[in-house]
């Protein structure tokens, strides 16, 4: 089965450089529970550079093996701040897993020559999802000790696994500028 899976440039999504052509990515919302991760760092639109865009993470990578059910991954670097609230989340227990979240990860399309979203939610929506299980452990992480990629403003490590909630959603995946597919990311169920 296919799989959409992709590796971010940190350093290029924190001080975003025209001349380079490295895939970025960001979540731009995120509420787990009754938490909700401020947008707190601020850069560069890569489709519109001159636009200052804030941010919850920078992403250093993320996957979707594209099947309805199947977890959205991410992985990036949150603020100090953030880093403060996911750990809390980590070691509470929780009993609100619900997420609500929204991103966008940026490729170049060298016959275009400019960015363009390649994988987000369809019509920039907030997606619902709950955290993923890891056995019986919830899929989030964030690293104790800051970053030495980038050093400033202070960031640390931030993992995450979203299953969809079981409502109909989309998400738009999209190999260069022009060409681009819906697919559908959870199932409504009947009550």
């Amino acid at each position: 089965m296919p799989t959409f899976q992709k590796s971010c440039d940190i350093h290029q999504g924190y001080n975003f450089k025209k001349d380079i052509q490295s895939p970025v990515g960001y979540l731009t919302a995120l509420k787990v529970g009754d938490v909700t991760l401020k947008a707190d760092q601020t850069v560069k639109d890569p489709t519109a550079p001159e636009t200052d865009m804030p941010v919850v993470a920078v992403l250093s990578g993320a996957m979707w093996e594209l099947g309805v059910t199947d977890a959205l991954y991410y992985s990036g670097q949150i603020s100090v701040y953030n880093k403060q609230q996911a750990q809390m989340l980590v070691y509470k227990d929780m009993s609100k897993v619900d997420v609500l979240l929204k991103f966008a990860v940026y490729a170049y399309d060298p016959l275009e020559k400019k960015y363009f979203k390649c994988l987000l939610p369809t019509d920039d929506a907030e997606l619902k999802g709950i955290l993923e299980k890891n056995g019986a452990d919830l899929n989030i992480s964030v690293a104790d000790d800051p970053s030495a990629e980038v050093q400033s403003p202070e960031n640390y490590a931030f993992q995450l696994g979203v299953k969809p909630q079981p409502s109909a959603q989309v998400v738009t995946v999209a190999t260069s500028f022009s060409d681009k597919v819906v697919k559908a990311w959870g199932m409504k169920v009947e009550k």
